[in-house]
């Protein structure tokens, strides 16, 4: 964004009103949520925002500085208010074929690109995206400078948060509702217990430990 300079006190909506001034708008955010985590589906959103004070979400904040019922207001403000969004989700199976860097990338490229209308300038949380055909900017901690960034966030977070309850129902043993999926002493002693489900990914270290040692107390039985 050479020539432009954000003023420390523009508030969340300071990048997209500077760049919307400059002709690029709209403006469209994304994040993802579920990187980390060595189960469960990588999930992607994007999110175009309208900087009028009736369309306004007064509550957004990057998803991590939210409680859960607080993300959950965030979310349906969000939908209700944004000009767009999409959301897309990775499977397990699908992260491990691709490598979690290149799954990540293209989720966020195809939530960008479900986008209706399109951007025409992006901003994504700390690196780029590329083959969208519009110019780009990746954003140190962009959830909590760029309001379409975080309301991004929100989206991608409550989706997956939303979908490690439903599979919490089809895989009891792992208790996915409480630890979503990520690397936590619950889940791996409920990994260590049971061995891998088809939700884990096999990427991870503790999870083809986990395997391993299952294959090894079939294989004694």
């Amino acid at each position: 964004m050479a020539g432009f300079v954000i003023r420390r006190d523009s508030g969340l909506y300071g990048y997209e009103r500077a760049l919307s001034r400059a002709g690029l708008g709209p403006v469209a955010g994304a994040d993802e949520a579920g990187r980390g985590a060595c189960a469960g589906p990588l999930v992607a959103a994007a999110v175009i925002l309208a900087d009028t004070p009736a369309r306004r979400i007064s509550i957004l904040r990057d998803s991590k500085l939210l409680s859960p019922a607080q993300r959950e207001r965030a979310y349906e403000e969000i939908i209700t208010k944004a000009v767009a969004w999409s959301v897309v989700a990775l499977s397990p199976a699908e992260c491990d074929r691709l490598g979690m860097h290149v799954a990540n990338i293209q989720a966020l490229r195809r939530a960008l690109l479900r986008l209706d209308p399109p951007a025409r300038y992006v901003l994504t949380d700390g690196f780029g995206v590329d083959g969208l055909g519009v110019p780009g900017l990746a954003v140190w901690k962009g959830d909590r400078v760029a309001a379409c960034v975080a309301a991004a966030s929100v989206v991608a977070k409550v989706t997956r948060d939303r979908l490690m309850v439903e599979l919490a129902e089809e895989w009891p043993a792992y208790r996915f509702e409480v630890h979503k999926g990520y690397c936590t002493a619950d889940h791996q002693a409920a990994l260590d217990e049971h061995g891998p489900c088809p939700e884990h990914r096999l990427r991870f270290d503790n999870v083809v430990r986990a395997l391993r040692d299952q294959k090894a107390r079939v294989g004694r039985s």
